[in-house]
């Protein structure tokens, strides 16, 4: 189940390189073309900024579909190994372990432990 799911997560970061990707190579063709100088006004800073915004708002639209099918499986996967955790009296602490069910509880008995030792 977990290399499932890590495999479902790195297509979503592939797809987040891919429209990094894009965005990086649109870059140059969002700048002003001219000074905006010369014709006696300047140049309008936030206008960068608003292409590059609706740029990215389009190429992420192409692959929204992808990207909530995705996040749902991911989302229902990570619930499969919560409720095995929880089934087989895994603790499901993913900060101070290893993996999505503490690899067999053994941060959190050694943490129980050492908790013991010092009080």
């Amino acid at each position: 189940m977990q290399e499932a799911r890590r495999q479902i997560q790195r297509q979503l970061d592939l797809i987040d390189r891919q429209i990094t990707r894009r965005m990086t190579a649109l870059i140059p063709q969002l700048k002003p073309r001219r000074a905006g100088y010369r014709r006696g006004r300047a140049p309008d800073p936030s206008a960068f900024l608003e292409r590059y915004r609706s740029h990215l708002a389009a190429i992420t639209a192409e692959r929204q579909p992808e990207i909530d099918a995705l996040s749902r499986k991911l989302a229902r996967q990570d619930a499969a190994i919560a409720a095995y955790c929880v089934r087989n009296g895994l603790a499901s602490d993913r900060l101070n372990a290893r993996g999505p069910c503490n690899r067999g509880g053994l941060a959190v008995r050694s943490r129980s432990q050492g908790d013991r030792d010092h009080g």
